[in-house]
Parts: C-alpha cells; sequence; structure tokens
C-alpha cells in the first residue's frame, strides 16, 4: 500500500496508480447514496466484478476482488472508493490542470465541478443529481478519463460511454474533444429494473442532461423558469390584480436543481415553504445562501408561517421533514395555502431522488 505524495497536476497524469492506495474510510459527513437494488445472480454479480477489474493490472484482482464483492453486496454498485482522489474536489483555473489541449483542460474543469461536494447531491458515488445522475459509474474511469484529458491533444477526441473512456481516436482540430453518450438502452430491455441491472454490471448509467455531459450549474440553472413559474401562477390565483406579497408558496425538494425553490420564491415576493427529508440537502442549501431559515418543528413553522403572513414578508423557510406532514398540520391550524408545488425526483421515488 502507498499513500501519495504527488502533486496535483502529477496525480491526474498518473491515471490508475501502479500501488493501491490505502483504504478510506467510509464519510458519514458526505451525502451518499441510498443502497441501490440488489438485482444481479449470483452469476451477474460475477460478471459485475470481472467488468470492475479489468482497469487494474492483475496483480491487485485478488486484493480488489473482495473489496469490490463487498462494495456491491453492501450499496448494489462497485464505486471503488478506495481510488477516491486525496486532492479536494472543486473547479479550479484552468491553468491548474495538466493539459496539451486547453478544450481538453477545460472539461476537466467541468468534471471536478460536477463532483465538487458543494455541488453534487452524492459526490462520493459520482452522482451530480436527480439521485441517479452519474458523471462516471466508478472512481477509476474518473482516474483514466482525466489522465486522457490531460495528455490527448487537439488532433485527438476522446470517447466516452456512460463514464467508461473508449478511446483516444486521431481526429482534427475542428472535431469534438470528447464525445459523450449515456444510458444507451435498447427499448425492449428497457424497464427500470433493465436499467438498475445494466448499472449495477457495470456496462451503462443514467447521466441525466449536464452530470455525465459535464455541463450542471446547480440551482443557478433553473431560478429562472421556476421564479416565472411562481409569478405566472400568481397571476392566476389573484382576484383583484393584488401581487404575491403575504402568498404562501408551499413545496418540496431541496435536493439539486430543486435547490431553486426558496431563492425563486424569494425574487417573486412569496413566503416560501420547502419540506425536505434530507438532512444533509437542507443544511448544504442553507449554508449557501438558497434558503434563508430551517425549522424541524411543526408547530414553529406554523408560528412562524403566521407571523410572516401578518407582517407580508417575503421569507424562504425549509421544514426538515415530509411534505406531507406540512400540509396535513397546515389544514388542522387553517393556514391557508395560495400556491403548491413539488420539485422532487419522481422519475426516481424510490432510490435517493
Amino acid at each position: 500500500m502507498s499513500i501519495t505524495t504527488l502533486s496535483f497536476k502529477d496525480e491526474i497524469l498518473q491515471g490508475i496508480p501502479d500501488e493501491l492506495p490505502e483504504v478510506k474510510p467510509y464519510d458519514h459527513a458526505v451525502s451518499h447514496a441510498p443502497k441501490r437494488k440488489d438485482i444481479l445472480s449470483v452469476d451477474e454479480k460475477k460478471l459485475a466484478l470481472k467488468n470492475a477489474l479489468r482497469y487494474f493490472h492483475p496483480k491487485h484482482h485478488e486484493v480488489l476482488a473482495k473489496e469490490f464483492y463487498e462494495e456491491l453486496q453492501k450499496f448494489g454498485r462497485i464505486y471503488m472508493y478506495r481510488f477516491r482522489p486525496e486532492y479536494k474536489m472543486f473547479a479550479r483555473p484552468v491553468d491548474e490542470y495538466p493539459f496539451q489541449s486547453l478544450q481538453a483542460g477545460a472539461i476537466q474543469v467541468m468534471i471536478q465541478n460536477n463532483l465538487d461536494p458543494a455541488v453534487a447531491q452524492h459526490p462520493h458515488e459520482l452522482i451530480t443529481y436527480g439521485g441517479n445522475g452519474a458523471v462516471f459509474q466508478n472512481w477509476a474511469q474518473y482516474l483514466l478519463t482525466m489522465k486522457y484529458l490531460a495528455t490527448m491533444t487537439d488532433e485527438q477526441t476522446l470517447h466516452m460511454y456512460s463514464g467508461h473512456p473508449m478511446g483516444l481516436f486521431p481526429s482534427s482540430k475542428e472535431a469534438p474533444r470528447v464525445v459523450v453518450a449515456n444510458g444507451m438502452m435498447i427499448p425492449n430491455y428497457s424497464k427500470q429494473d433493465d436499467w438498475e441491472k445494466y448499472n449495477a454490471l457495470g456496462v451503462t448509467q443514467y447521466g441525466q442532461m449536464t452530470a455525465g455531459s459535464y455541463m450542471y450549474i446547480g440551482p443557478q440553472g433553473i431560478v429562472h423558469g421556476t421564479n416565472i413559474t411562481i409569478l405566472n401562477a400568481g397571476r392566476k390565483i389573484s382576484k383583484q390584480g393584488e401581487g404575491l406579497a403575504g402568498k404562501l408558496f408551499v413545496t418540496s425538494g431541496l435536493g439539486g436543481m430543486s435547490g431553486a425553490q426558496p431563492k425563486a420564491g424569494n425574487i417573486a415576493g412569496v413566503i416560501t415553504v420547502v419540506a425536505e427529508v434530507n438532512e444533509k440537502a437542507t443544511q448544504k442549501r442553507h449554508s449557501q445562501g438558497w434558503v434563508d431559515e430551517v425549522v424541524g418543528d411543526l408547530d414553529k413553522l406554523c408560528s412562524r408561517v403566521n407571523q410572516a403572513k401578518k407582517n407580508k414578508e417575503v421569507v424562504s423557510i425549509a421544514y426538515q421533514g415530509n411534505i406531507v406532514d406540512v400540509w396535513e398540520k397546515f389544514l388542522k391550524e387553517n393556514i391557508y395555502i395560495d400556491l403548491g408545488s413539488d420539485q422532487t425526483s419522481l422519475h426516481n421515488p424510490w432510490a435517493g431522488g
């Protein structure tokens, strides 16, 4: 085993290290993806291990096979936590990266932004948003891709499929530096469980729209549209041309792009209550300034909302808990809700969306 002492640039250029890095402890301070379905047969689990081990020299297979099997059993996926980089993950100025092609250097910046713990929903599982929007399937893919981006030229194109670098191909300065495809499924084999199985096997991933294409910009990307939606909804319920001052907007979701809701509510001028069950998501959005206040008690929430209504405040309040409890409590306490919405990941309702 070895502990890296390489510089940031050298660690990227190294790619997958020849000597195994130390096993990293599971960091409970970070928001983690939930356990995925145990959907593979015994033979399919053997195939998943073979697919994972292909990235490594055979001399490491005995150690890694056991480790990766334990990850597959415990988490439903093989993430290769051991190979998570030592350096802090965030988007640096482009000249701090090693590169021969400036375009490829810029893509390194984009990838690290997508995996920044301040940005990503489940950073250690390489999930940017939506519960399953992946940048890569595992950390070996990340290490290889960053190395290829650091060493390729403007006369090459890197082909990516579902996090896996397929190869560097000769091209031209006018060609794309990277061509990306994610989640290619045959229609007859594209049910939810089919996708779960192929993802667990390590042969496909769901890249969402901007996770697997390295372009995620966080809640800011949807503030404008959410604000316009609230304003237009306000016009629909306006009885005599009055504005939204003192009106109550109740919704849920503070995860990825849904974190834009309280900020959009403030811009629109309403009282916003957003419920969120994931405490780490709530604290992240509060610390980043997306939501003004956090309340964990329904009675205190009711008191605060009544005060805001009386004073016609513009304020956003996160409720740490289930949105159903908020609606039921407001009904019981006769707190009128002017606008109701939801922005949780209903494409992924049972798997951490």
